[in-house]
C-alpha cells in the first residue's frame, strides 16, 4: 500500500499537537514547583530577533490547520491570535485538533496535484502542487515552529526529552 496524503499529514499533525499539550502541562508543573507564573514562558525567546514562544505555538497551529484545509480544498478556519495564557494555548491546540479531526480522509487523499496557493505579505503568492506543498513547505514549516517551541521550554528548564518531542508518552 502506498503512502496517502492523509496519512502523511493528519496523523502527523495530530500526534505532534497532542504531544505539545503534554509539554504545556510539564511547563506549568515546572513553573508551579519553582513558584513562578507559568505564563512567563509565553514571551521567552532564544534570540532578540525571533518570535516568542506564544507565536511558535500559534504558527504551528496555523500551519497544521492551514495545510489540512488547503489539501482538502476548504476554507481555513480563522483563530483570533489573542491567547494570553498557557491554558488559552491549550484551548487553541484543542480547537486545531478538533478541526483536523473534522476533515475526512476522502477530502485529503488524492490532493497530490491540487493547486495550492500561499499568500505572501510583501510579494506575489507562491504556488505548489499538493504533494510538493505538504513535503517541502507545510511539514518543514510546522516542525520548525514545533521544534522551536520545544527548545524554548527546554532552554527554560522544563524537563522534556526526546520521548516528549516524539509524543511517545511513558511507553
Amino acid at each position: 500500500m502506498s503512502l496517502s496524503m492523509y496519512s502523511a499529514s493528519v496523523p502527523v499533525f495530530k500526534r505532534q499537537l497532542t504531544g505539545m499539550l503534554g509539554w504545556l502541562d510539564k511547563a506549568e508543573a515546572h513553573a508551579q514547583a519553582r513558584k513562578f507564573d507559568p505564563n512567563n514562558y509565553l514571551q521567552t525567546r532564544l534570540a532578540p530577533d525571533m518570535l516568542p514562544f506564544i507565536a511558535q505555538i500559534r504558527i504551528a497551529s496555523d500551519g497544521a490547520k492551514g495545510c489540512v484545509a488547503r489539501l482538502a480544498g476548504i476554507e481555513i478556519p480563522k483563530f483570533e491570535d489573542n491567547e494570553a495564557t498557557i491554558d488559552e494555548l491549550r484551548q487553541r491546540i484543542r480547537k486545531t485538533l478538533e478541526f483536523i479531526d473534522s476533515v475526512g480522509r476522502d477530502k485529503i487523499d488524492g490532493s497530490e496535484e491540487r493547486e495550492i496557493t500561499i499568500p505572501m505579505r510583501n510579494r506575489d503568492p507562491i504556488q505548489f502542487k499538493g504533494e510538493f506543498y505538504l513535503k517541502h513547505w507545510a511539514l518543514p514549516n510546522f516542525f520548525f515552529h514545533v521544534t522551536t517551541a520545544y527548545a524554548l521550554l527546554r532552554h527554560n528548564g522544563v524537563e522534556l526529552g526526546k520521548k516528549d518531542f516524539l509524543a511517545l508518552g511513558d511507553g
